[in-house]
């Protein structure tokens, strides 16, 4: 797709930057997000999460830098772009004396929705984020954190906001809660796009479509999985279960890769077999020709084999790793440059 024809993004951030005190939250982040596309927004605590989000949202400015959505400049259009957006915050407070139909009518006036808009609305919400009319019809203080955390959510819809942030959407919820959620965000795919903020990175990984990675308020990271995968890890893992020996398994793997490695073996109580698990550093196309030369050789009697892909957590701890040492070394370093006043000699 040529330049001129390709879509906006619905999110532009450029070079966004913003400071408490003596602390620099962000340090000139620039990230986009198309439409429809669902992205996690993963870091530290402390990372600049919160504050990214916050700054998009509209509820605080940037020091410097560009924030867009759909378009329109936070710093000069701030009403304008809210009516793009929807919001859960990770502690959302909910008056718990009105009923959640209720509160939703109570939220859409303040949207702007009249008539049969309005209600239309409501119901397409209260469907998609499973609120039953039982539940519709109960008071917000005696629904479980999940189904309140599902209200916060049906209120982010409401206005059919073109982005929805979400903020720690399933903290504390159970399984099933979580699935739900899972569920809704698959339904709008494509429609809506979803900037998701999770310490839960099983959930992340299961339903985002690309990742962005913050340390100490950085990106350090930022692509889909597969990007990700081939950026840190740099050793393919796969396992086979066999009969044969290690010494001879091994002695057939090498004649196709020399440098592959040993991992470990465990044995497979069954089958009276042994999972053996190697490592090339040579990529997943390696791996796999060694697994078809493996499976075509009989006496080797290979009965199971696969490639072990690594997750999301092993990813995030590598990605920001090299980031947490990089700011101890530059402590490090200022602290010796700039030596406490104690430690300063006294003019003479």
């Amino acid at each position: 797709m040529s330049a001129e024809t390709k879509p906006l993004p619905i999110v532009e951030v450029i070079n966004l930057r913003k400071r408490y005190g003596l602390v620099q939250a962000l340090k000139g982040i620039s990230f986009s997000i198309a439409k429809g596309e669902i992205v996690g927004f993963l870091g530290p605590n402390g990372a600049g999460k919160s504050t990214t989000l916050r700054i998009l949202s509209g509820l605080i400015p940037a020091d410097s830098g560009e924030a867009k959505v759909c378009g329109v400049d936070l710093a000069e259009e701030e009403g304008e772009v809210r009516k793009h957006i929807g919001f859960l915050a990770e502690n959302n407070p909910l008056p718990e004396d009105l009923r959640v139909v209720e509160y939703l009518n109570f939220r859409s006036n303040l949207k702007g929705l009249e008539g049969s808009r309005k209600r239309e609305r409501i119901r397409l919400v209260l469907d998609a984020c499973d609120l039953e009319r039982r539940t519709a019809e109960r008071k917000i203080g005696n629904l479980s954190k999940g189904f309140r955390q599902r209200v916060g959510i049906a209120d982010a819809l409401l206005a059919e906001p073109r982005l929805v942030i979400l903020d720690e959407p399933t903290i504390g919820l159970d399984p099933r809660q979580s699935a739900i959620t899972r569920k809704m965000m698959e339904r709008l795919r494509g429609e809506v796009s979803f900037l998701l903020s999770s310490h839960i990175l099983s959930e992340v990984e299961a339903c985002c479509d690309r990742m962005i990675i913050l340390s100490h308020g950085q990106i350090v990271a930022e692509g889909t999985m597969h990007d990700l995968q081939k950026i840190f890890i740099n050793q393919t893992v796969f396992e086979v279960v066999s009969s044969a020996s290690r010494i001879d398994l091994h002695r057939a793997i090498r004649q196709i890769d020399p440098d592959c490695g040993f991992l470990h073996d465990d044995p497979v109580e069954i089958s009276h077999k042994n999972r053996y698990t190697f490592s090339t550093a040579l990529g997943e196309s390696k791996a796999e020709e060694i697994l078809r030369t493996l499976v075509q050789n009989i006496e080797l009697s290979i009965s199971e084999f696969q490639i072990s892909r690594p997750d999301l957590e092993t990813i995030f701890l590598r990605a920001t790793k090299k980031n947490w040492q990089k700011q101890d070394l530059l402590g490090r370093r200022k602290r010796f440059v700039n030596p406490s006043p104690s430690k300063v000699a006294p003019p003479i």
